[in-house]
């Protein structure tokens, strides 16, 4: 009996630092509570749980994204995009009338410049964006860049990888940040075939062993390619054959990416940088290959405006929400949105329906099923609260839409790889393209439109009404959302 009151004594103590450890560490009220309950309520699980989900690595930093060693170099760069920046706005006010709010947060909360004189075009779906992958690769001169979650050993993804190896073989520096949960079926064929043929390949945050969670969850969820410092690509879609509809794909998959010509590039560039000194544990400088002069640069004939919002545990803040709350909240008329997980959280919530309630005519496009049943439970459950408010919810039913997409007021389009969820906002390295054009805004909102004939709106009555066994179980798992 005695080793018995000493085991429970034992464990209450560990309890009781860990509930600190929580409240100390974990930033969110929803998410603190979350994580205090479950702790309290599952005898060590939810203390496992925790650590292997919940550690704010954000308040660590799980890397610094310092690419001067110099800090006069560093000061005078930060200058010369503020500079830059200011010469954007002034240039362009017309362009950015109503919305520099929004570009003057994001440069001041993650120093990412508003670039002007890009060419920018919407890719829609894998069948649309590989072939204008592939032919960018082949015309770059000096250097390749390519960063993703998701990279299979499949008839498109052996079709890159020959494509970057050829380029390598041509004398073209071909660097490739793969994540080594996501891209996991690569690393015994493809990756040492890869690099055996002249290619850098580097996984992001190494899993030795599948159960180490804390580095299952702080996933590298981008999707970058920067060519030679001035073609970039980001949006929605992996390298996989599953994200090309044809013939053999049962599911159809509908997606959205971006091609970015011009300084917009730059900042992207910034980051796969940033990334790769990280996997690589190189000390790459950034130098004139990598960020040409200003007055080096190429010029498009266009003149789209571009800003890159991204974040993750490396970051300061969670920029990339404070860019959607902010984008939300610049809005007079009308917001489109497109995720595929949807589990809004209380600021992105309150925000859609005081945007709602005041008038603004809110569209949301989800899947018609998720693929995960816990998940899209916790995100019925936010359908009633937006509904009563008066948002428009659609959800797809051609196939499974996996965009991630916004515009508003047909100004502010944004493209990118973050979910309207916990995970893309606190826990995943993520990153968004913001485009301040009136041109790219109405094409990706007339896409919007397209995408609602294959889709069915949710009945707000109808909704309200279902069973009260379904609604219940919803609110249930609503209480794991931040945990999701």
């Amino acid at each position: 009996m005695n080793w018995l009151l000493i085991a429970e004594i034992a464990y209450l103590l560990i309890l009781g630092l860990v509930c600190l450890r929580i409240i100390y560490d974990t930033r969110s009220t929803t998410k603190t509570l979350a994580y205090l309950l479950f702790a309290v309520f599952v005898p060590f699980f939810g203390m496992i749980f925790y650590f292997f989900f919940g550690i704010n690595y954000r308040h660590r930093k799980m890397y610094s994204k310092k690419l001067y060693e110099n800090d006069d170099l560093a000061a005078k760069f930060k200058q010369d995009i503020i500079q830059y920046s200011a010469q954007t706005l002034q240039e362009n006010n017309a362009k950015i009338l109503g919305n520099k709010e929004l570009a003057f947060m994001v440069l001041k909360d993650s120093m990412s410049p508003l670039t002007a004189k890009n060419a920018v075009k919407l890719l829609i779906n894998g069948e649309n964006k590989f072939p204008e992958v592939i032919q960018a690769i082949q015309n770059a001169k000096h250097h390749i860049h390519i960063e993703y979650y998701i990279f299979e050993d499949d008839d498109i993804g052996t079709a890159l990888g020959e494509a970057m190896i050829a380029k390598a073989k041509e004398g073209v520096k071909v660097r490739f940040i793969y994540d080594d949960f996501g891209s996991r079926d690569i690393r015994k064929k493809l990756v040492p075939w890869l690099v055996e043929n002249g290619v850098e390949a580097y996984p992001f945050l190494k899993v030795h062993f599948i159960l180490l969670a804390n580095r299952l969850n702080y996933r590298n969820h981008r999707k970058i390619i920067v060519i030679d410092g001035f073609t970039a690509f980001i949006g929605g879609i992996n390298v996989s054959d599953r994200y090309i509809n044809g013939i053999n794909n049962k599911l159809y998959w509908r997606d959205t990416h971006l091609r970015i010509d011009g300084p917009g590039a730059l900042y992207l560039q910034y980051l796969f940088l940033c990334d790769w000194n990280f996997c690589a544990e190189e000390v790459l400088q950034p130098d004139n290959i990598f960020f040409p002069p200003m007055s080096e640069q190429q010029v498009t004939a266009d003149n789209k405006i571009v800003q890159i919002a991204a974040s993750g545990p490396d970051s300061e803040s969670p920029t990339i929400l404070f860019s959607i709350l902010q984008a939300i909240n610049l809005a007079t008329k009308e917001i489109l949105i497109t995720s595929p997980y949807f589990i809004p959280g209380e600021s992105l919530l309150d925000a859609l329906t005081i945007a709602s309630l005041s008038g603004i005519s809110v569209k949301l496009l989800i899947p018609g099923q998720s693929d995960s049943k816990l998940v899209n439970a916790a995100a019925r459950s936010f359908y009633n609260d937006l509904l009563n408010a008066g948002v428009e919810i659609y959800q797809y039913k051609r196939g499974f839409v996996h965009a991630k997409t916004m515009v508003t007021d047909k100004k502010v389009a944004m493209v990118g790889t973050a979910n309207m969820d916990f995970r893309s906002f606190d826990l995943n390295f993520e990153v968004n393209a913001i485009v301040y054009d009136t041109e790219i805004a109405s094409e990706l909102s007339a896409i919007f439109y397209n995408d609602l004939k294959d889709a069915i709106g949710i009945d707000p009555i109808e909704w309200a009404n279902r069973p009260i066994y379904k609604q219940l179980l919803e609110k249930a798992a609503r209480l794991l959302s931040p945990l999701l």
